[in-house]
């Protein structure tokens, strides 16, 4: 009773649910009064350490060393910020050794609920909070018992079964900012890799285009080749019959398939050479010429 109404706390908790205002949460806690911590068993096995804590365990001395000027809490945010930006592959290595480890709690674990030591830690915890029920008032006793009664009976659970070093929970007490900030910068990412990729889509398409029109081209002069040799072949087998009775003078060479190319050469440079001399074999020319063209 005297515990009661000495207790100002206590008196303006009562007060604050008779007049029907909303009590505050467990989880805010205000200036000057104490989380009291859970008991712990010292005979449990050693809680797992996730791949982020590994990390930071490997990290921390080593950029103290490099850095010693900057305080406890800009290492810790500097690490997080270089985990987050850690390769896959080195970031994989610490989370396999975090799940080998989550392996090895959990097999020491069941062991160990098994034994004497186990049970005895569980009546100490029971113990003490059947405790602070009975020195809370008669309708939080009521409440709190059966709720008790409730998680001894559905769950076979302490406080070291409560997983606080998980991935999860880190990743949630990094807050709703900073989960957005990074959704936000995958999506930044994701945005910019597409208009890369639609850039090099279209660059290849052009490309493609290009290559095809190339290929038209080259069958157009291909047939415009053929055109032309058959062509030349046609004028040299011409040139031959009507040239064949003409030889040349001082070595009396006339033209064949073969040599009317350089047989032509040489009858040019003759009459080149000396017009006057060879006014004959000009007119000559002019005449098998002239037939040529009809």
């Amino acid at each position: 009773m005297d515990e009661q109404t000495g207790s100002p706390g206590g008196a303006a908790e009562n007060n604050s649910q008779r007049n029907g205002e909303e009590k505050p949460r467990r989880g805010s806690w205000t200036k000057g009064r104490k989380r009291k911590k859970p008991m712990k068993d010292s005979n449990a096995p050693k809680a797992p350490l996730t791949g982020y804590v590994r990390f930071m365990n490997d990290r921390r001395e080593q950029l103290r060393a490099e850095r010693p000027d900057v305080p406890f809490p800009e290492i810790t945010r500097m690490l997080g910020n270089e985990w987050s930006k850690l390769p896959p592959e080195e970031k994989q290595r610490y989370l396999d050794e975090a799940e080998r480890d989550k392996e090895r709690y959990m097999r020491e674990l069941e062991k160990y609920q098994k034994t004497e030591a186990y049970k005895h830690f569980k009546r100490k915890v029971q113990e003490k909070q059947k405790g602070k029920r009975i020195r809370g008032d008669g309708g939080h006793q009521v409440a709190n018992e059966a709720l008790h009664e409730k998680d001894t009976e559905g769950k076979d659970r302490t406080v070291f079964d409560i997983p606080i070093f998980t991935e999860e929970f880190l990743n949630h007490s990094k807050g709703p900012t900073a989960r957005e900030a990074e959704m936000r910068q995958l999506r930044k990412t994701h945005m910019e890799y597409e208009e890369r990729n639609a850039a090099l889509q279209k660059h290849v398409e052009s490309m493609r285009a290009a290559v095809e029109r190339l290929e038209g081209d080259v069958i157009q002069e291909r047939g415009r080749n053929g055109l032309l040799h058959q062509h030349l072949e046609t004028l040299r087998q011409a040139l031959t019959s009507s040239f064949c009775s003409l030889p040349l003078p001082g070595s009396g060479e006339t033209p064949t398939l073969d040599t009317v190319d350089s047989y032509m050469k040489k009858l040019h440079s003759l009459i080149i050479s000396n017009p006057q001399e060879h006014e004959s074999l000009i007119n000559t020319v002019r005449d098998v010429v002239s037939r040529l063209d009809r």
